[in-house]
């Protein structure tokens, strides 16, 4: 993806310190091979949006090019020691648009039904600005779904462009890339077609240079003040807090011990981590300041897709220990992450109910799972795992025997 070295660590989210020039000479790179790409522009209120979902938050951080967009990263990197250069998606869409006319790529723009500019608007607004580009322009719903992939690529765009928000857009490219073979690069780009036709008046240049445009746009749309406090404040107290304050706290977790009833044996259910190889453990997660057997539930039905199962028993505070290294997510460590120093775990005991057939996991926690004989346990479990697998087991048979 990037350097590693030359990236900045904004909420758990990789984002790459590059200059303008830079971030163009990768562009032109991606439409110069054969392969498809997909950019992302994380701000502060995608970022966020990310710590709930974490699907969007696997997407963000295993993307070919990530771009900051928001006066709110910048200061962040400021923490790190860091002047990280905001580049606004507005801007990037105008450099991208101007690249493919010169090297005479086409670009299909997948325009969201709910859009305030319209298919016709668009059309006209970039061949304004760029009169020898050949584009085309199609309607979308935010979902995806019935979208007419046929046509598109019987065009055979070299770049698409979706406006459909967060997380829609990243989503959307994410999943569908393959289906395009054609397209070369994909970007969401929010409302930048609304600037380009002019439904949405752009802050003057100096308000964009200070980092007030959150300011400008609740000016212009009060409607906004949910989206813009989020932006500019819940973003900037979770980020304070995330990179000075949760570094000395263990993070609470549950680990979820879902077992079966199988010809009179038992047998307990591994998943295989989807960033480390041969890495086996329990199901686990943070609570989220929920109750244990609420934080066990939720966690189970997320990771294993389905809701049938029955939670039995649960512990509080049976394990604690800090992050290592050997841990990580999403090529960083662990803690770099969650932004916690290390975990303090509890446990949940649950019976699965349901069939195997019903499981279906999260690509990006976990790409396999399997049922495992209770005595077998230790043996299978990664060795970062087996000293909380005793005691996580010890508790299971005990309350199997009583």
């Amino acid at each position: 993806m990037n350097d590693e070295k030359n990236i900045i660590n904004i909420l758990g989210i990789k984002v790459p310190n590059l200059k303008r020039e830079e971030v163009l000479k990768k562009i032109n790179d991606f439409l110069s091979d054969s392969k498809s790409h997909q950019i992302t522009t994380p701000n502060p209120e995608i970022i966020l949006r990310a710590l709930e979902d974490e699907e969007l938050f696997f997407i963000l951080n295993n993307t070919d090019l990530a771009i900051a967009d928001g006066m709110g990263l910048k200061i962040a990197a400021f923490t790190y020691g860091k002047n990280l250069e905001r580049i606004t998606g507005a801007d990037l869409l105008k450099d991208i648009l101007k690249l493919a006319e010169e090297k005479n790529l086409k670009a299909a723009i997948l325009n969201w039904k709910g859009s305030i500019s319209n298919n016709n608007e668009i059309e006209i607004a970039v061949k304004k600005f760029f009169p020898e580009l050949e584009l085309t322009v199609e309607t979308i719903n935010r979902d995806g779904k019935n979208f007419n992939f046929q046509k598109i690529n019987e065009f055979k765009p070299d770049i698409i462009f979706t406006n459909l928000g967060a997380p829609f857009q990243e989503k959307f490219i994410f999943h569908n890339l393959k289906k395009m073979p054609s397209v070369k690069l994909g970007i969401g780009v929010g409302g930048g077609f609304d600037y380009l036709t002019g439904k949405l008046p752009r802050a003057p240049f100096f308000i964009r240079y200070i980092g007030l445009e959150w300011l400008w746009r609740l000016i212009l749309e009060p409607k906004r003040i949910k989206r813009i406090y989020n932006a500019v404040f819940v973003f900037s107290w979770k980020f304070l807090k995330w990179r000075f304050i949760l570094p000395f706290l263990y993070r609470p977790n549950v680990a979820c011990l879902l077992f079966k009833r199988d010809g009179g044996k038992i047998k307990i259910l591994l998943v295989q981590r989807s960033d480390q190889e041969n890495h086996w453990q329990l199901p686990q997660g943070g609570t989220d300041g929920e109750k244990l057997e609420k934080a066990g539930e939720r966690e189970i039905r997320e990771e294993i897709g389905t809701d049938k199962f029955k939670i039995i028993a649960c512990y509080g505070n049976l394990y604690k220990y800090k992050f290592k290294d050997k841990l990580s997510k999403y090529n960083l460590p662990y803690n770099n992450t969650v932004g916690y120093k290390g975990q303090k775990q509890g446990l949940c005991v649950a019976e699965f109910l349901g069939q195997d057939a019903d499981i279906k996991i999260n690509f990006w926690d976990h790409k396999a799972w399997k049922w495992v004989d209770s005595g077998s346990i230790i043996s299978e479990v990664h060795a970062y795992r087996k000293e909380p697998a005793e005691i996580f087991l010890e508790k299971f048979n005990g309350f199997i025997k009583a």
